[in-house]
């Protein structure tokens, strides 16, 4: 078993936009204006609640673009397709995800099980953490995701397996949000995801592994990979997106701070200046 840690790959800073799998040659995500581009080598096998080209099908590539906490929502996938013909991509073969989160917390984590190349990328974030099953309020428009997973294997699942996939990647996430103590803001339960969180899972077909993978589960070694990949991913991604909001805070306490102590020195400086009566004479 060959594990990865966990990273956050790209820095914008030192010029670092590409991350090549080392599990599943020839895959890459990288990070162009605007969104995340993970290609695939060739076409694979998918499955997906993708906003755009979801459901099950053959995929060359999935997009995460991301978009401000304003964004108008009535129309996500024109927006999309507008986007993914900007940016000089074919529609068909196309997942597209949006998220809200700042595209330098993504995280990403791989591993190879010797019977599968498995990387896992998030972007996470939980303003509107949910718990599923408890009472709460609806949407009645689509949100951008807050907690995306994308997937991919290389190796042979059935499509079973790729729903049992989903099944475990799910699980793994709420686990996440569960240990980082995250909390549904509406009933103060334990949340299990976030009310947008969306999942791509491709599957290369590949034959390079003596195994046919018809579960998914964590009783499998493929499962397990999957719910350590995504538990970790969300986790850090989610640490990040806090530590970050954190510093932000602090920077803003201080520069009130300063504000609140520039403005007192300034009153204390006037009341010191001797008062001119009218007759004008100093008082």
């Amino acid at each position: 078993m060959d594990e990865n840690e966990v990273s956050l790959p790209f820095n914008l800073e030192f010029g670092v936009k590409t991350y090549r799998s080392k599990v599943w040659p020839g895959l890459a995500l990288e990070w162009r204006e605007g969104h995340l581009l993970l290609e695939f080598p060739a076409e694979a096998d998918s499955i997906s609640s993708a906003v755009y080209g979801g459901g099950a099908g053959r995929l060359k590539r999935a997009v995460n673009q991301y978009v401000s906490r304003d964004y108008e929502c009535s129309n996500p996938v024109q927006d999309l397709e507008n986007k993914l013909q900007e940016w000089g991509y074919p529609l068909e073969g196309c997942a597209g995800l949006m998220t809200a989160v700042p595209l330098e917390h993504a995280a990403v984590a791989e591993e190879d099980t010797g019977s599968a190349g498995i990387f896992c990328c998030v972007t996470a974030a939980a303003g509107n953490a949910a718990r599923a099953g408890s009472e709460r309020s609806v949407l009645a428009a689509y949100r951008p995701g807050t907690i995306n997973i994308m997937i991919g294997i290389d190796g042979w699942l059935s499509q079973s397996a790729m729903v049992n996939a989903v099944m475990t990647a799910t699980e793994a996430k709420a686990a996440a949000l569960a240990d980082l103590g995250i909390k549904d803001s509406e009933n103060g339960l334990s949340a299990t995801g976030t009310t947008t969180d969306a999942i791509v899972i491709a599957v290369s077909g590949s034959r390079r592994y003596a195994a046919e993978h018809v579960y998914a589960g964590t009783a499998t070694d493929l499962g397990g990979a999957i719910g350590r990949l995504v538990y970790s991913t969300v986790t850090e991604s989610l640490r990040s997106v806090m530590a970050a909001k954190s510093v932000s805070r602090a920077h803003a306490e201080e520069s009130q701070d300063t504000q609140g102590g520039d403005a007192e020195a300034s009153q204390v400086s006037r009341s010191a200046l001797p008062r001119v009566s009218q007759s004008g004479g100093r008082e």
